[in-house]
């Protein structure tokens, strides 16, 4: 499916995907404020508050908006000219935002265990102190996974995959089938420079693309040394 939506589709899927996708980051913002108190604060109601709070955050609010954000910018990528696997910009959103729901799925369990612990009458402080280092990590590194595909939006670096350069020469034959007058060699001319500039920018975006998503399993790996019980 591409390009088949109407002009006012497009608009309705797109305002659809900018507000899960903003909802989302300031939701994901909302709950490492609470995650950054509960871990520092000696306050003991100030705890016991929290971490509730982060509970429902995750399950009512950054959930169904993680989930909003993913489908629509599926449909909205299968349903233009963009495509959802013919340009590395996009097909790094799709990984970076599937990466952080998967991640957030996987770390509900402990989200709603370190909400247990504070309901405790006695904290048991050690237990909590390490769900919630967790929790700051993830989400400090959630936010900024989150952030990343909303500049990709909007600088949208030019890169074209395997599957993109495939379609592009194919378009590139159709074209010089369909147009063999005095202007069709200027065409085929013009789409091979664009596959060559392309080509040498995809290199560049593949390899931002990889410390990315080392710098995130770095992360990951770092806070993986904290189980929960």
């Amino acid at each position: 499916m591409i390009a088949t939506m109407s002009p006012e589709l497009r608009k309705f899927v797109l305002s659809i995907h900018v507000t899960g996708s903003v909802g989302l980051i300031g939701a994901i913002a909302a709950f490492l404020a609470l995650a950054a108190v509960g871990l520092a604060s000696h306050d003991v109601q100030l705890i016991r508050g929290a971490y509730p709070a982060m509970e429902l955050i995750a399950r009512f609010v950054i959930v169904p908006l993680a989930a909003t954000a993913l489908l629509s910018g599926l449909v909205q990528s299968l349903g233009t000219p963009w495509g959802l696997f013919r340009h590395y910009w996009i097909l790094a959103k799709l990984l970076l935002t599937t990466f952080a729901i998967v991640v957030l799925l996987v770390k509900m369990a402990l989200i709603g265990y370190a909400a247990r612990l504070s309901e405790q009458t006695i904290l048991p402080r050690d237990d909590l102190h390490a769900a919630g280092l967790q929790l700051v990590v993830h989400a400090a590194g959630g936010l900024l996974v989150l952030l990343l595909p909303a500049v990709l939006s909007i600088y949208k670096p030019q890169g074209l995959t395997a599957y993109g350069r495939r379609k592009l020469t194919e378009q590139i034959a159709s074209t010089r089938q369909l147009d063999r007058g005095s202007n069709g060699s200027a065409v085929v001319l013009a789409h091979r420079g664009a596959v060559t500039v392309t080509l040498r920018r995809a290199y560049v975006a593949t390899f931002i693309f990889v410390v990315i998503a080392a710098h995130i399993v770095v992360l990951h790996v770092m806070s993986g040394g904290l189980h929960h019980h």
